[in-house]
């Protein structure tokens, strides 16, 4: 029969670079990538909320760029560079973040901050201090139930002013 589809491959090999390490597995074609990680490599940092990419329980890195990754099949990441929670926390790249988050409480429950923290250092990463209404805006896609924000949004504000305050101090020594 001309005009039809060969069957699809239920699984594959995928090689793609996780938290600095080479990742060579086979995986289903349509397992996404948040239960790739968690369930596949251990990864339970990345969190799942409401598989709908709606509350940034799962955001992670992708090629560099925070994504959901609840909304990403895992098998679109061939070649790809991720970086999840433990990636970030396990370089000290937000040292600074997660300790500000402890000190002003900004984290309860916890189900939200690895999201959080993701999506914190994104805009962080931009060097300056933002006004906590771009803080506020950036994180909007990021659902928190247990703090009012109010801590998240000190803490990383108390953060991008510390690292600016200690650019300073680098730039005039």
């Amino acid at each position: 029969m001309t005009g039809t589809l060969p069957p699809a491959r239920e699984h594959l090999t995928l090689r793609l670079v996780v938290n600095g390490a080479a990742v060579e597995e086979e995986v289903e074609a349509r397992r996404s990538l948040a239960d790739f990680l968690r369930e596949t490599l251990g990864l339970t940092g990345t969190h799942l909320g409401c598989e709908h990419g709606v509350c940034g329980a799962c955001t992670v890195r992708l090629d560099g760029a925070i994504v959901r990754a609840c909304l990403i099949l895992a098998a679109q990441c061939e070649g790809a560079q991720v970086e999840t929670i433990e990636g970030l926390s396990d370089s000290g790249e937000i040292a600074d973040l997660q300790q500000a988050f402890h000190h002003r409480n900004a984290l309860q429950c916890g189900f939200c901050t690895p999201g959080m923290l993701m999506a914190a250092a994104e805009l962080l990463a931009d060097g300056g201090v933002p006004e906590r209404d771009a803080i506020r805006e950036h994180l909007s896609g990021n659902y928190c139930r247990c703090t009012g924000y109010h801590a998240i949004i000190d803490a990383v504000e108390s953060t991008a002013k510390a690292r600016a305050d200690q650019a300073r101090a680098e730039a005039g020594a």
